[in-house]
C-alpha cells in the first residue's frame, strides 16, 4: 500500500540529506505531547553516540488531535536524523507496514513513543540483524532475565495470552506484543503483503507469518517499565487480539497466506523445528496430559467437575506447550466435558473413571491436533 502524496512529500527532503541509512526507527505516536520530545532526544541521543552506523527516526503520527505533530516537525526541522509522517487512519499496523515498504533502509525497527523499554537492549536487538544471523528481533519481559516493572492485572494478560498463541498456534516466541522490534528489510517487504491487520494484532501475525516461514528470530530480554500514563485499552485490545487469532487461523487452514512459497523464498531449506521429530511432537504431548490430569484430579474434590476439567485445561495449555492448535484444543475441551456430564448417567463416577474419561480427551485432542497440523 504505497504513502499518501502528502506523506511523500514529508519524506523526501529527508531522503535528501540522509540517503539509504543503515536503520530507519519507527516511533509510532498517538496524542504523545506530553513527553515526545524528552523521549526523542534521548533515542536520538543514545543512537548517535552508541550506534556505529547510519539512522533515522521515523515519527508515525497516527492522527493526533493534540501537539504531537507540530512537536514531531519542529525536532525533524532541529535534528537531520528525524522526520515525520503523518498518517490520517489511526492504527500501529497501518503506521509501520506504510513505513516500512517506503524505507530504503536495510534493517528496520520500531519502539514505542514512551521509550517503556531501557535503550541499553537496542544494541542486542540490532546486532544480530546486521550481522545476517538472524532475519527478525523481539523483545521479550517474559523471561526469567527480563527486568518488568508492571501492573500484576497487564502481567496476567500478557502472560495468558502468550499460552493461547502456544497452544493455538504453535508459537515458540515468548512475547509478541512487546513493543521493540526489528526485520531486515528484505524479509519485511516478502512478508508485510501477507499481513492483514492494521492495529495491535499486527506484532503477532506478522511473528507467526514469519516463524510459519522458517525465518530466525532472536529474543532479547528486556528491562521495562509500564507507562503510567498509557491511554491502551487492555479489555478491548485483548477482544481484537482474540478475533485475530481466530482470523489468521482460518487464514492458515485455508491458505490464504502461502507459507511453503515463502520458505521457499526466504530460507534456504526447511528450518529446524521441535515438532518436526517424533520425540518433539510427544513429549509435549504428554507433559500436558499429566499436568492436564494431575490439576483435575487436584481440584476435582473442592470445584464442581466441569470447573475442575476447565481449570486443569486452562492450567496444564499455560504451563505446557502441546502444539496441538485450535482444533485439538477445542476437541479436548468437548471431549472432556461431554464425558463428564455424561459419566453420572451411566454409572456412579469416581476419581479414577472421571481421570479416565481426561486421559481419553488428551489423547483425542493430540490425535486431532497432529491430523489437523499435516492437513
Amino acid at each position: 500500500m504505497p504513502p499518501e502524496p502528502a506523506q511523500r512529500s514529508r519524506r523526501s527532503p529527508i531522503e535528501t540529506r540522509t540517503p539509504s541509512p543503515v536503520l530507519d526507527v519507527t516511533i509510532p505516536a498517538f496524542n504523545d505531547e506530553a513527553s515526545l520530545e524528552e523521549n526523542l532526544r534521548r533515542l536520538h541521543g543514545y543512537l548517535k553516540e552508541s550506534f556505529p552506523h547510519t539512522f533515522r527516526i521515523t515519527v508515525a503520527d497516527n492522527a493526533s488531535t493534540d501537539n504531537t505533530l507540530r512537536i514531531a516537525e519542529r525536532l525533524a526541522r532541529e535534528l537531520p536524523e528525524v522526520f515525520v509522517v503523518r498518517f490520517e487512519q489511526r492504527g500501529r499496523g497501518n503506521a509501520l507496514r506504510q513505513v516500512w515498504l517506503a524505507s530504503p533502509s536495510p534493517v528496520l525497527a520500531y519502539m514505542e513513543a514512551d521509550l517503556s523499554t531501557d535503550l541499553s537492549a537496542v544494541a542486542p536487538l540490532l546486532a544480530p540483524l546486521i550481522s545476517g544471523h538472524s532475519d527478525l528481533a523481539i523483545g521479550t519481559r517474559l523471561v526469567p532475565a527480563s527486568r518488568v516493572t508492571r501492573s500484576p492485572r497487564h502481567q496476567f494478560v500478557a502472560r495468558s495470552y502468550n499460552s493461547l498463541l502456544r497452544t493455538v498456534l504453535g508459537a515458540e516466541f515468548s512475547d509478541a506484543q512487546c513493543g521493540f522490534k526489528a526485520i531486515r528489510a528484505d524479509v519485511a517487504h516478502q512478508l508485510l503483503p501477507h499481513v492483514k491487520d492494521e492495529a495491535w494484532f499486527f506484532d503477532t501475525e506478522l511473528l507467526i507469518i514469519a516463524e510459519r516461514s522458517g525465518l530466525r528470530i532472536h529474543e532479547v530480554p528486556v528491562d521495562w517499565t509500564q507507562d503510567p500514563n498509557s491511554s491502551v485499552d487492555v479489555v478491548r485490545t485483548a477482544i481484537a487480539d482474540l478475533r485475530g487469532i481466530g482470523r489468521l487461523t482460518r487464514d492458515l487452514r485455508r491458505g490464504r497466506i502461502p507459507v511453503r512459497e515463502l520458505r521457499a523464498a526466504l530460507s534456504a531449506g526447511p528450518a529446524p523445528s521441535p515438532r518436526g521429530s517424533i520425540l518433539g511432537r510427544v513429549v509435549p504431548v504428554v507433559a500436558w496430559s499429566l499436568a492436564y490430569l494431575g490439576i483435575f484430579l487436584a481440584c476435582n474434590g473442592y470445584l464442581n467437575v466441569v470447573v475442575a476439567n476447565v481449570l486443569g485445561l486452562a492450567l496444564a495449555s499455560w504451563a505446557v506447550r502441546p502444539h496441538l492448535g485450535l482444533p485439538g484444543f477445542v476437541t479436548g475441551l468437548a471431549v472432556s466435558s461431554g464425558a463428564l456430564l455424561l459419566l453420572p448417567l451411566i454409572t456412579t463416577p469416581d476419581r479414577w473413571l472421571e481421570g479416565g474419561a481426561i486421559v481419553g480427551a488428551a489423547l483425542t485432542a493430540a490425535v486431532v491436533g497432529i491430523i489437523a497440523r499435516r492437513t
